[in-house]
């Protein structure tokens, strides 16, 4: 299964890194595996975690307080947010057309 994120979502991940490269050498490489790592789970299992809204679901990462906001689109996974779980909640909510929520 495919995996493509929306542009939002990569400048997302990519700010991410940036930080915590920025706090701590080669931590924002380790939060990139450990995104990575979580985008393995959610292609070997789309289904597995709750859905959040009508087509949209959440896979927490494991060492930091992530999750990755996501929908199954036919044989292609769209990531819509790599979010992180202290912030506003539903911010992702308006990169997507209500119908595809």
């Amino acid at each position: 299964m495919n995996v493509k994120f929306l542009s939002e979502a990569e400048d997302e991940l990519i700010e991410a890194i940036d930080y915590y490269n920025k706090q701590k050498a080669d931590l924002g490489f380790e939060f990139d595996e450990e995104v990575r790592n979580t985008l393995k789970r959610i292609v070997q299992y789309p289904e597995a975690w709750p859905p959040i809204s009508k087509r949209t679901r959440r896979c927490r990462t494991k060492r930091f307080p992530y999750g990755v906001i996501y929908q199954i689109r036919d044989d292609m996974i769209l990531i819509v947010a790599v979010m992180h779980l202290h912030r506003e909640p539903d911010y992702w909510k308006s990169r997507i057309s209500n119908k595809n929520l």
